[in-house]
């Protein structure tokens, strides 16, 4: 399509096959250039997106010219000639505007969206929006890691919808990525757990609710260890779950035949969920399957290094609120938490092996217990070098929330005084907390019964309509698509590090930007095919298509948005943000919803019809690649 427009110079990380207006951006670059007399990549750098109402906008004093930006603005407008990409040019102060030629522009980015849409289906490394820049690069990305035998629960909704998403999002980049789930199923817990469930399970229950079941029995037993410590009484509990952890990672068959068990049914649980979810994974992974081996090979190169001290039961635990305090500069926070394990750092058995990083403010993590058992940080050392050693990686991304913050430095710390080759690959991406997640009486609540919860409300609201409801296939599974979407945009709209309060009223609404009206925007755009189909007659060659009659400004600024979606997905990128695509979302919905009025298809003259239905096809096609990289599932009815 590019090809039909006049040759220009290739400014590196453009490709105007797959966005068209990096064309027309650098043809007003190629001005820049040459009234100022520097490169194309430096003007080209300089040119971005307009606002109000202007297509390119070029901050002149970015430049840092000799000459007093004002003649230089002069000396721009003044050279200026239109060509078939730009065709007008206007200053404002030391600010340089050009517009896009709008024939040009609508012919070529409404067929690039039609032929990529055609070609792609629902790869998103080929859809409209994606880009080659991650190109022969490898990415792993960790998310969701649940611990086992326990129910994911809402606190875990974070990680798994994030994590999904960057990884969409590297995969629309180009990377090759590798959707890793790591499961917290080792350590001291799981001796607990196999201790509870000789105290309290029952086979009956095991059966009909496996993980439910182990949830009592986890929350009975962690109860039992808590009341012995608070009568002062011989800690019998939590004897015997450190000697059966032991007895763990000594090879006991017995022990490990039920702790396998234990995670074949998490595990089966888990995929029922994320088959619900829209979320998937190349590799179950977890804590168990680190091998000893390169533990053994861990520990030889903290030795090497001489980067391994002791750390004795005198020694207490760090002041977390204190130093949390001073690094967050307000109030004392909650220290970190680690789900996978309880209290590793904090051995208060006797002799214990640590990195001192003291004189980095992170404290003094242990590496190995006085019994000789491992801890969570080993592992994680462990387990990525043999990562790297399997994949090869060029980034290694962790999903996790930020209660988690000084574990990820203390691990990436320790990685790096090590000398290991990919110390600088690893990114932890992180995210703010999720309030209101309890019930009134405190209890966790589990992300299933969010989700049903999300769902009978979706399915109330679909059934106020009778004549509407009828026509929808399967109610069951739109409504379930319908929660769900509502339950990830409320968490993804805000950025990342942004804590909110949970309110399943709010995000259910049809009323403000929620995903139940994300979902009635594309749905709305399914439905105008629908209804004109049987009145027009659909040409499938867009060539034949007379856009020369999209003259109304709404049009206009319908193709330009949707012209700067492979933008946005850059743009997403290096933000690492799912609130990017989001926005953009909600963006194209509005003025979509502005437009009904006046771009009316229905009624219309033939050619006209076809013009505005071409373009609404083409805002469908784009608002659906966007909701699918955000795991969305975009409904046709509801």
């Amino acid at each position: 399509m590019a090809s039909t427009l006049p040759p220009l110079p290739h400014v590196e990380g453009t490709d105007s096959s797959r966005c068209v207006l990096d064309a027309f951006r650098i043809s007003a670059a190629t001005r820049i250039s040459k009234s100022l007399g520097i490169s194309l990549a430096d003007a080209f750098a300089g040119v971005d997106l307009g606002k109000k109402g202007n297509d390119f906008t070029v901050a002149i004093p970015r430049f840092r010219q000799k000459t007093k930006p004002a003649e230089l603005v002069e000396k721009i407008v003044s050279e200026f000639t239109p060509d078939e990409y730009i065709d007008r040019v206007s200053s404002d102060g030391s600010f340089v505007h050009f517009g896009c030629k709008s024939l040009p522009l609508t012919r070529h980015v409404l067929d690039q969206i039609h032929a990529k849409t055609q070609a792609a289906g629902n790869k998103q490394s080929e859809s409209y929006g994606s880009n080659v820049s991650g190109k022969g690069k490898k990415v792993i990305v960790e998310y969701s890691s649940p611990n086992i035998a326990k129910p994911f629960h809402a606190g875990h909704l974070r990680s798994t919808i994030i994590g999904a998403f960057l990884s969409n999002l590297y995969t629309a980049n180009g990377w090759d990525v590798t959707r890793m789930n790591y499961f917290g199923d080792w350590g001291k817990q799981y001796g607990l757990l196999a201790v509870g469930f000789e105290r309290y399970g029952s086979e009956e229950k095991l059966e009909a609710n496996p993980i439910m079941h182990l949830f009592e029995v986890y929350v009975k037993i962690n109860a039992d260890m808590k009341k012995e410590k608070e009568d002062g009484v011989p800690e019998v509990t939590d004897e015997k779950a450190k000697e059966v952890f032991k007895a763990m990672e000594d090879g006991d068959e017995k022990i490990l035949g039920l702790w396998k068990r234990f995670r074949d049914l998490s595990l089966k649980s888990y995929e029922k969920l994320y088959t619900r979810l829209n979320v998937g994974f190349d590799v179950y992974a977890g804590e168990s399957l680190v091998e000893p081996a390169q533990i053994d090979n861990a520990f030889s190169i903290l030795k090497e290094k001489n980067l391994l001290t002791t750390k004795t039961k005198d020694e207490s635990r760090p002041d977390w609120d204190k130093k949390r305090a001073q690094m967050k500069g307000g109030a004392p926070v909650p220290a970190p938490v680690q789900e996978s394990v309880d209290d590793d750092d904090n051995d208060q058995s006797g002799l214990a092996l640590a990195v001192d990083l003291e004189k980095f403010k992170l404290g003094k993590p242990v590496i190995q217990k006085s019994d000789g058992t491992t801890t969570y940080i080993v592992r994680d050392i462990a387990g990525a070098i043999q990562r790297y050693e399997k994949y090869h990686f060029d980034k290694m991304i962790y999903v996790v929330g930020d209660q988690q913050d000084q574990h990820l430095k203390m691990f990436f710390k320790v990685l790096s005084m090590m000398g290991v080759p990919f110390a600088d690959k690893l990114e932890h991406i992180n995210f703010g907390k999720v309030a209101g997640m309890s019930t009134r009486k405190g209890e966790v609540k589990f992300l299933e019964d969010i989700l049903d919860a999300a769902k009978e409300a979706m399915m109330a609201q679909m059934k106020s309509n009778d004549e509407k409801f009828k026509l929808i296939e399967d109610p069951e599974e739109t409504s379930d698509q319908i929660g769900m979407t509502c339950v990830k945009i409320q968490d993804m709209q805000s950025t990342r590090r942004t804590a909110y309060e949970f309110n399943l009223t709010r995000m259910t609404s049809f009323e403000g930007d929620t995903g139940a009206y994300l979902q009635y925007a594309h749905v709305r755009l399914c439905s105008i095919v629908r209804k004109v189909a049987p009145v027009i007659v659909l040409r499938t060659d867009p060539s034949q298509i007379n856009l020369e009659l999209l003259t109304e400004p709404k049009a206009r600024e319908i193709v330009y948005l949707l012209a700067t979606y492979p933008d946005t997905v850059k743009t997403a990128l290096r933000n690492q943000e799912p609130s990017t695509i989001v926005s953009y979302c909600f963006k194209l919905s509005h003025l979509i919803s502005s437009a009904w009025e006046i771009l009316i298809v229905m009624g219309q003259e033939q050619e006209l019809a076809q013009a505005r239905l071409y373009l609404y096809t083409c805002a469908r096609d784009v608002l659906s690649s966007a909701m699918r990289l955000l795991t969305l599932t975009p409904l046709e009815r509801m």
